[in-house]
Order: structure tokens, then sequence, then C-alpha cells
């Protein structure tokens, strides 16, 4: 007889209890075999536990709101963040481990052995954590070290894209400064260069002319700005249009798109300035219409996770695709493999209900569209940074305000850059804080976000004030 955690309500995974596998086919049997399957592959000790141990991984504000939602899930997990900030240290155990360092973490998880570890950024994924500890038997959500090079290598997605026959940008790929500029002198117009590595979403340089573009090649491949990052340099021509993000829970096979949204990479208002880590999102985005629906899930999710499995990858996780959507179509900006930040704070907080089960079905490949419900309601996201960001800034500067909007309805701030320095909260980082609220409308939930930000201050505080503009104009 198995028993089931404390916590867990089997109603809420669609049947009413578990005791002999005649009770799993009664009901939803694909979503009841799923969580059964989740059960059986923990480990003894897991699965007679009293409470699910859920390990997070990264620092940032996409931590914050994955571990603010798992917390809240029916199971009630127990949820450590390694290394976490000061706002996951509210709802879960921080842990003294670089979210990089997966020698580290490996050794955290083998003696504690969680029974579900998320992974929040690209880094640890890059290098392989998922297929080190599922060498050790402990289940993770978030795709193996071949399924993250989309986003580790742009060359790699490009090559993959064009395979498959997903709409992209025309490119060429460089491993030469010389050769590169010789290309781009006889290019005329916007080109878009790009370092092949991860470069914390800075690498990305958007060239109005062939002055820039050079200058582009320059900073990635002479200076060095991104290290090994830019020893492979894409250039690409500059497509014109409204970007989105489309994030896509993935199991192997099935694919379920989650709720769309919009990122505001540069600093400034009106798209202008170096490009950042992202300074606010919106979701719903207005610009992906029901009719795009079926075709970004046929042209760009379900063509690539074909063209993977030809390679002999299982892409299992959370796959990500920055759109531009253009006179002509939709293309493909970029991939990503894994939840977005600042998207993730926007998109999140709209799930209505656990998340829980199916994350585990990604991993147990029995995803279905049922697992993920939505409120109505619109969310947007304004990310508070540190005065110079993202060129040099100072830590240390001490936050305050936020306990005025502590019991804002619909209103949660969620930790980037943060940490305590005595009984203080004080800056840690670029991006600081997101704003974020829930609102009926998405213009209601801009103006609940900005009043928020009002009353929140620290010395050299910097924010857009157009997040969210765009979708107005179309509403």
């Amino acid at each position: 007889m198995i028993q089931m955690r404390k916590g867990l309500s089997g109603a809420d995974y669609g049947w009413g209890r578990l005791g002999s596998l005649e009770y799993i086919y009664q009901g939803m049997p694909d979503l009841s075999y799923c969580v059964l399957s989740a059960l059986l592959t923990n480990t003894v000790n897991s699965i007679f536990s009293d409470v699910m141990k859920i390990l997070v991984i990264g620092s940032g504000g996409r931590e914050h709101t994955l571990a603010w939602k798992l917390v809240s899930d029916s199971c009630r997990p127990k949820v450590f963040c390694a290394p976490g900030n000061a706002g996951t240290a509210d709802v879960a155990t921080n842990i003294d481990i670089g979210g990089e360092d997966v020698t580290g973490l490996l050794a955290w998880a083998v003696e504690n052995r969680p029974d579900l570890t998320v992974v929040g950024p690209e880094v640890p994924l890059c290098a392989g954590l998922t297929d080190v500890f599922q060498k050790e038997g402990l289940r993770v959500f978030g795709p193996s070290k071949d399924g993250a090079r989309l986003e580790g290598s742009k060359n790699f997605a490009k090559e993959v894209m064009s395979a498959a026959g997903v709409p992209t940008a025309y490119s060429e790929s460089f491993s030469d400064a010389d050769e590169a500029i010789k290309y781009i002198q006889q290019q005329p117009g916007a080109l878009v260069v790009k370092a092949d590595g991860l470069a914390a979403g800075k690498g990305v340089f958007v060239c109005a002319d062939t002055e820039e573009a050079v200058q582009a090649v320059n900073t990635v491949m002479v200076d060095k700005s991104f290290g090994e990052s830019g020893e492979l340099l894409i250039v690409e021509e500059c497509l014109v249009g409204e970007e989105a993000s489309i994030l896509a829970l993935v199991d192997g096979e099935n694919v379920v798109m989650l709720a769309s949204s919009q990122d505001h990479k540069r600093v400034y208002n009106n798209d202008e300035g170096p490009n950042t880590g992202g300074m606010g999102a919106y979701s719903p985005a207005p610009v992906v219409t029901d009719d795009l629906w079926p075709i970004i899930k046929e042209q760009v999710f379900e063509r690539m996770l074909t063209e993977l499995k030809k390679r002999g990858i299982v892409y299992k996780g959370v796959l990500y695709a920055g759109l531009m959507l253009t006179d002509s179509g939709l293309k493909v900006l970029e991939f990503n493999c894994r939840f977005g930040d600042p998207e993730t704070q926007a998109i999140i907080p709209r799930i209505e209900g656990d998340i829980i089960p199916a994350m585990e079905a990604c991993i147990d490949g029995c995803l279905s569209e049922s697992m993920i419900k939505w409120k109505d309601e619109a969310c947007v996201c304004v990310v508070m940074a540190s005065g110079g960001y993202p060129g040099s800034y100072e830590n240390g500067k001490v936050i305050e305000g936020l306990d005025k909007v502590k019991d804002q309805e619909n209103v949660i701030v969620f930790h980037a850059g943060t940490k305590l320095v005595g009984c203080d909260l004080a800056t840690a980082g670029g991006r600081v804080l997101g704003v974020t609220a829930l609102g009926d409308e998405l213009p209601a939930a801009i103006k609940r976000a900005y009043l928020a930000i009002t009353k929140i201050r620290f010395d050299q505080a910097q924010y857009r004030t157009d997040i969210g503009a765009k979708a107005l104009k179309r509403l």
C-alpha cells in the first residue's frame, strides 16, 4: 500500500485515493499514472517522508517567483534555494551554494535527496547539471546539457532552426573579426551582432548602421568583453516588428504553451539604450493574437522538438522562444532553455492552482494541457535597477518602503539583487526588485505596479516608466 505524502491531496491530481493500481486508471488515467510514476521514481525515504522537498537553483527575481509559487502548492513542499536572496529567505530556506557551483549543488542534493530540483538560470543547465543529477537518481526540471545548447550556442540554435524549417532571420557566423567586418561592410542598413555563447542577455547588439556593427564586432571579438562566449559571432539581418515571448512546458513529445508575454530589453524608455537582462514584462501580450497560437506551436515548438529528436536529444523542461512578429510572419529571434526573467514574474502569478504536477509530468513524459489553468487577470512586472546598470553600479544601497506595499492588494515584490546587511535590506545586483501587480485588465495592473514603486526607495534607483505601453496601444 503506497501512502501519500502528508499534505498531498489526491483530489487535486484528478483521483480520490491511491491504494492499488486499479484506482489509478479510474477518472483521469494519464494524469494519475504520471503522479504515481513521480512517486515511485523517488527514493523510498522521499516517498514516505512527511513533506516533499524541492531545491530551486538560482538567486534572482525568477527564482523568488518560482519559490513563491512552489510553496503555495497544495502539497505544501519544503523549498530550498541555492543560493537564493533576501526575498527567497521569506518563503524558503536559503543554502550558501552558488547557482553555478554544480559540484557543490550535487553534493548537497546527494546528501539531502530533494524530490524535485527546479533550475532557474541557464549557466548550470549548460554546464550539465541535469545530467549529473540524473545519474544520482535525482529528478530535475530542466533540459540536459545537449538540450541547453539551444541557449548556450546561438550558432547551434540557428543550425537546428534551419534544419527544422523554423522561420528565423538570415545569418552568418564568424570566428575571425576581420572576416566578420568584411561581411558587414558588404551589407546595407541595420544588422544584429550576437556573441555565440552565454552573456547574461547583454551579448546582442542591434546596430543601426555599419559603424555600429563594426564596433560591436570589436567589443565581442577584439576586446573580448564576453570572454569565450565571443569566440564565435553571429551577424544577422535586423528584423522589424514587435517582439513577444512564448514559454512552453515540454516533456520531450508534448508541448503546453504558457501565456504570452512581452519583455523590455533596453534600459531606457522607448526601447533606447543598451540591452539588459530585462527591465520589465507584462502578460498577456495582445500582439499575440488567437490565430497565431497554432502557428507558433507547429512552426516553432513542434518542429524544433522533431529535429532535436532526430539528433538524439529529448528535450524536457521549459523551452522559451523569443519571437519577432513581422509583416511577413513570425520569426524566431532566439531560444532559451529556462524560464525567462522577468517574464516569469509576469506569467507565474497568473497560473491558477498547482504547478508541481506539470513539472513532474515534464520529467515523466505525460504532460497535458489540463495541468495548467489560468486566471483572467493581467500581470505586469516593473524592474527597479541599480543606477548605472547594465554598466557598472554600486551595491549596498539601503532599500526602504517595502513595508508600505507588503499588504497592498494584488502586489508582489519579487527580489532579484538583494541581501540583508545587519538589519537593513540592501541592493546586491544590477536588477534589484521586480515590482509586480495583477489587475482585471492590463491598465489596472500597470497603474497598481507604478503606484507601488512610488513607495519604494533606494539611492540611484532607475526603472522604465513605459512598461506595457505597447500593449495599451492595442487595447
